[in-house]
């Protein structure tokens, strides 16, 4: 599935970047949502980005956690713990697209120029569910410093926060913080046993 989402993504979004009619259809507008009921836009603006730079740091991030959390989820069912691997992920890939957009909607519905774009969102939320089952994974502050997953997890989301708040930049760091609660809570909503798993592994280290 991962590898399907990446293709798809991939060519969108370079087709949109090449004709920006077809991107001006597909973006997230929240104006254009609530009052020209074009409420595709929701899913749609996941498959498209600002530019190859975006994209390619989406896919990298989808392709590399993406292909864990499937195995994570792979693991349950073998462990007769869940069932429906994918339907799972299907579910925590375009509930986390969703999810971290309705904020947005509802702060920028009568913005009329407003927009975004990008994946950013689900893939907070394959993220924060990767760090669900493999808290004490390393992963890069920055890109650049090591840290584990359960402090890497809390610093994104404040930083997200923060940036959400003083809205200095074109980034909308709303879609990456709500995403990630998302991902993190997506695993206790499809068993709540997983939370004390998560609470082992946490004190196995």
């Amino acid at each position: 599935m991962t590898i399907v989402l990446v293709a798809i993504t991939v060519l969108v979004s370079i087709t949109a970047l090449k004709q920006r009619t077809f991107f001006d259809k597909l973006l997230l507008s929240p104006y254009r949502m609530v009052y020209h009921k074009e409420w595709y836009r929701i899913i749609t603006h996941g498959f498209i980005h600002a530019d190859y730079v975006h994209l390619a740091v989406n896919m990298i991030v989808l392709y590399s956690f993406g292909s864990a959390v499937e195995m994570c989820l792979n693991e349950l069912q073998v462990e007769g713990i869940t069932s429906l691997p994918l339907l799972h992920y299907f579910v925590l890939y375009f509930g986390g697209m969703v999810v971290a957009t309705i904020s947005t909607i509802a702060k920028h519905k009568d913005v009329y120029d407003y927009s975004a774009v990008g994946a950013s969102g689900a893939v907070s939320a394959v993220l924060f569910t990767f760090i669900f089952f493999q808290p004490w994974s390393m992963l890069y502050l920055m890109g650049i410093i090591p840290v584990p997953g359960i402090v890497f997890g809390p610093l994104y989301l404040w930083y997200s926060s923060y940036m959400g708040k003083r809205s200095a930049d074109n980034v909308n760091h709303d879609a990456h913080f709500y995403g990630a609660i998302f991902g993190f809570l997506y695993p206790i909503a499809i068993e709540p046993q997983l939370l004390i798993n998560f609470m082992h592994h946490l004190m196995m280290k």
